[in-house]
């Protein structure tokens, strides 16, 4: 559906600023089923994007500061974060034993059994808002014009 008729606004100020409105609400209406599908198994999206940071770099672990680098959502407590992680066994934080003063993140076996639940419902998410709408061709046009967006 366009734009114009889901947030009832027929003007802009211009193609570039319906562009905005269109990222934004977009973002939204492909956010709202992924928080769904995680809050199901008591994780945050940050979270769920921290565990498959950890999982791509397992079984090495990661510094927070390796890990804040290549977050999604980089105004994130990461700190907290972590905390809650490692609070439910999906994350397992020790002291660097070649450093003392930097921290080793490491992804446990619940949070990889978690990624093994979670995987699914997301590709559904994508399958049923993404590829039903979209060819793969469509689909790396976008991504190569949201990569040139970002510069």
């Amino acid at each position: 559906m366009k734009l114009e008729e889901e947030i009832k606004q027929s003007k802009f100020n211009s193609e570039h600023h319906k562009l905005v409105l269109n990222l934004m609400y977009t973002f939204n209406w492909l956010e709202k089923p992924i928080k769904f599908a995680v809050s199901k198994h008591k994780i945050t999206i940050p979270q769920y994007n921290i565990l498959r940071i950890l999982k791509g770099s397992s079984p090495n672990p990661l510094s927070p500061r390796d890990i804040k680098k290549v977050m999604i959502h980089k105004k994130s407590d990461l700190t907290r974060l972590l905390d809650r992680l490692v609070s439910k066994d999906l994350a397992h934080r020790s002291i660097c034993p070649s450093n003392r003063r930097k921290m080793d993140i490491t992804i446990t076996e619940k949070g990889l059994e978690l990624l093994e639940k979670l995987n699914p419902e997301i590709a559904k998410v994508s399958d049923e808002r993404i590829a039903k709408n979209i060819s793969e061709s469509e689909a790396i046009k976008a991504n190569e014009l949201i990569d040139k967006l970002r510069g």
